[in-house]
């Protein structure tokens, strides 16, 4: 199955629903902006269903889902703040510090692999192991209780043909992470034709960005990531460093981690796997050095470094992410929990 073409009703539903995820539409001079605009064709899993996706709304908000009953998946991944938190790391259910910073859910459904080393090989496989350890969830104790709500009990039953179980919970939600993107940004339009969509600035970032600062290179459109890892140096000034995608795979680099998508990037902030970026400007004038040196910086970031940018040409380049940005979520609606 993919995006596009499914049956009409469901391309309908589908796009309605990722409005209303991601914040409504921007307009542009020509009209109403397509959500999916610059969005590559993707791949729904078979029996992807409106249904599914609206009952896994319910449950990314529902503090229940966590042992202590105060943790949800929104306390990490806020809407209004593009699905991230705004922390440099977030605490777990017990209180817990994480180690690595919340990821945005913008066009996660998209990637290959999930979480900063890509230890999960699923999106299924990451909301189940996110609610095991992140919320301490135990999933069957939760299907359970949540059976004995009869808002829930009617969703599942409309859902699934039956009542809840651990993996219909971990399906739900990943339907609806599945509609969650990022698309018609101000610089999808601009590729499409209308030239108007980037200032003066803004296009002299693009080119930048595609050009002298290399930043293509590992940020590939229209992803903006390569969904490979890669060693910047971040974090690799202490005694024990975060060993990244070494810890999944001991061939791999240490300290090397996935490119993250630019895709709504200016909302993010902070940036990098341990937060230590506190702006955009901040994060893109590590980058626009070639990242922090150290004995396994990745090759590529070398030439970066020898650019040497101006503080204009970083400005420039901060305008042009701007222009990365999705439809907001000004006009998303956190949805009222069965009780």
């Amino acid at each position: 199955m993919q995006v596009p073409p499914l049956c009409t009703a469901l391309v309908a539903s589908v796009v309605v629903f990722g409005l209303a995820a991601c914040g409504g539409s921007e307009s542009s001079a020509s009209g109403p902006v397509d959500p999916m605009l610059g969005l590559p064709k993707a791949e729904l899993p078979a029996g992807f269903t409106v249904a599914k996706a609206e009952l896994g709304k319910l449950l990314f908000f529902d503090p229940r889902l966590s042992a202590s009953g105060t943790t949800a998946c929104a306390s990490c991944h806020e809407p209004e703040r593009a699905w991230t938190d705004a922390r440099a790391v977030a605490p777990k259910d017990d209180g817990k510090a994480n180690t690595r910073n919340s990821p945005s859910l913008l066009g996660v459904w998209r990637q290959p692999h999930f979480y900063w080393d890509g230890r999960a090989k699923t999106l299924e496989a990451n909301v189940e192991a996110a609610w095991k350890a992140q919320m301490a969830g135990k999933p069957e104790e939760v299907a359970a209780a949540l059976a004995k709500v009869d808002g829930y009990a009617t969703a599942f039953q409309a859902a699934f043909g039956e009542g809840p179980s651990a993996a219909h919970l971990i399906e739900a939600l990943g339907h609806f992470l599945r509609t969650l993107d990022a698309g018609g940004t101000r610089y999808d339009r601009f590729v499409a034709g209308e030239k108007s969509a980037l200032s003066a600035d803004e296009q002299a970032g693009l080119a930048l960005f595609t050009g002298k600062a290399m930043c293509v290179a590992c940020h590939t459109p229209p992803l903006f990531s390569d969904h490979l890892f890669h060693n910047a140096g971040i974090g690799m000034a202490v005694a024990t460093p975060d060993p990244g995608r070494q810890k999944v795979d001991e061939k791999a680099v240490l300290g090397a981690m996935k490119t993250p998508s630019l895709r709504s990037v200016s909302r993010t902030a902070p940036y990098f796997h341990d937060g230590s970026a506190a702006t955009l400007e901040d994060a893109v004038r590590v980058m626009a050095t070639g990242g922090v040196e150290n004995a396994h910086r990745d090759p590529l970031l070398a030439p970066i470094a020898a650019a040497k940018l101006s503080e204009g040409e970083i400005a420039q380049l901060v305008a042009f992410l701007r222009a990365l940005d999705g439809a907001g979520a000004e006009g998303f609606v956190r949805p009222a929990l069965p009780q």
